[in-house]
């Protein structure tokens, strides 16, 4: 079990606590208990899969800063797009924040979080959109939605729980995103501040926005309730 990752894993900069899972990365103990959860979900009648697991820094910023330029679409709570050339820069940062991390604080950067779909619920050709549509009544999740709620409640998902369960005024609800506790919970709050103004330098668009910030962004965005998991019974 990797239970202290370093400042370059835990950035997505390095992967070596990483191994192959199903076309994904995720480390060795998350991968084996999400296996044990799929088992479970498959006797259930649901096809529980992986939309994205490990993500790379790179990556990260690659997705934020098209989405600060732009270049990638960005969608408020209801899914309707933005028109970000019309915001503040204050409110153009609030509105990608909503969704999409800053690069270095992703959870998917640890090995220890996913997306997760059923695969079974669409055809083979669907366009997953990861939105809040899709899991709610009526949306094509709903039920393995339902169906992780309750085991997730009877501290019966080998694990894994959701962190942005509720809204808090910061990420929005997204219960797509499962995150393996025993391993996550010794990642949570170990990113500071000057260490991620340091790994940005001037690669971040809208850095001045974030560097002002940021401390604020670290208590709204990154950090997760305490609550987010049962941690006494882990």
């Amino acid at each position: 079990m990797t239970s202290k990752l370093t400042f370059e894993q835990l950035t997505g900069q390095e992967e070596s606590h990483l191994v192959e899972f199903a076309g994904n990365r995720l480390q060795a103990d998350a991968a084996g208990a999400f296996a044990r959860l799929q088992a479970a979900a498959r006797e259930a009648g649901f096809a529980l899969s992986i939309a994205s697991a490990f993500r790379s820094y790179a990556r990260q910023l690659d997705l934020f800063n098209g989405k600060a330029r732009g270049e990638r679409p960005v969608h408020d709570d209801s899914g309707a797009p933005l028109a970000l050339a019309q915001l503040s820069p204050h409110d153009r940062l609030a509105a990608i924040l909503r969704f999409s991390a800053l690069p270095g604080t992703s959870r998917h950067h640890w090995g220890t979080d996913l997306d997760c779909f059923d695969a079974a619920a669409v055809p083979a050709d669907y366009r997953l959109q990861l939105s809040p549509q899709e899991y709610a009544a009526g949306g094509p999740f709903h039920a393995l939605h339902q169906w992780l709620d309750a085991r997730m409640a009877a501290n019966d998902s080998f694990g894994f729980y959701r962190p942005y369960s509720r809204d808090r005024g910061g990420v929005a609800p997204e219960p797509w995103h499962l995150s393996y506790a025993p391993l996550s919970l010794h990642c949570d709050g170990r990113l500071g501040a000057q260490a991620l103004r340091e790994l940005w330098g001037d690669d971040l668009v809208l850095g001045d926005v974030v560097s002002a910030e940021l401390e604020e962004i670290l208590e709204r965005y990154v950090r997760v309730a305490e609550d987010w998991c049962p941690r006494g019974t882990l």
